[in-house]
């Protein structure tokens, strides 16, 4: 007899009582029938509105910095042939954007018809918060595809100014990018 076929026979009582301990954990979870709408939102309190306007100003302080790394980027030193590919790169993101642009209009004309009907016609809200509900869908794809916009263009300007600065076989040069 092998040392490993002694333990075999150990083994097969584990798995399978792990495994009953598994079933018997899904099976006694219970489903909570709510929805976004059954949120109870605490009143603002003069505290608590300063949380939220310094949450927007953390938020303005990241565009600030995010633009300022932008126009350094901008201003490194780059070859013009590194310039030239990196923006046909970029042309190339630009025309997968704008289809995926499309896509996500589509998508997000479901979505609105889901939206109005599950909140409109079977939760009965008034056509005020089915608006409201709608907008703030379109808000965050449209702040979904503008960061990914974003980041598709400091990328490919990174990545020409990157390899133009490690043609000077400096390291650190290429890393401060």
């Amino acid at each position: 007899m092998t040392p490993g076929a002694a333990r075999r026979p150990r083994l097969l009582p584990r798995l399978l009582s792990l495994g009953a301990a598994a079933t018997l954990l899904a099976l006694t979870s219970a489903s909570a029938f709510a929805s976004e709408l059954d949120l109870q939102l605490p009143t603002l309190e003069p505290g608590q509105r300063q949380m939220l306007l310094v949450g927007l100003g953390v938020c303005a302080i990241g565009m600030l910095f995010g633009l300022t790394m932008f126009n350094q980027v901008k201003g490194l030193p780059a070859h013009q042939s590194m310039l030239n590919i990196s923006n046909i790169i970029y042309e190339t993101c630009k025309a997968y954007l704008l289809k995926q642009g499309q896509l996500l209009l589509v998508l997000e004309l479901f979505i609105g018809a889901c939206i109005v009907y599950y909140f409109g016609f079977l939760q009965h809200l008034d056509a005020g918060r089915v608006i409201t509900i709608l907008l703030f869908s379109v808000l965050g794809i449209l702040g979904s595809y503008s960061v990914a916009w974003f980041g598709i263009r400091m990328n490919t300007l990174a990545n020409s100014r990157t390899a133009f600065a490690s043609l000077r076989g400096k390291p650190l040069a290429v890393y401060e990018i």
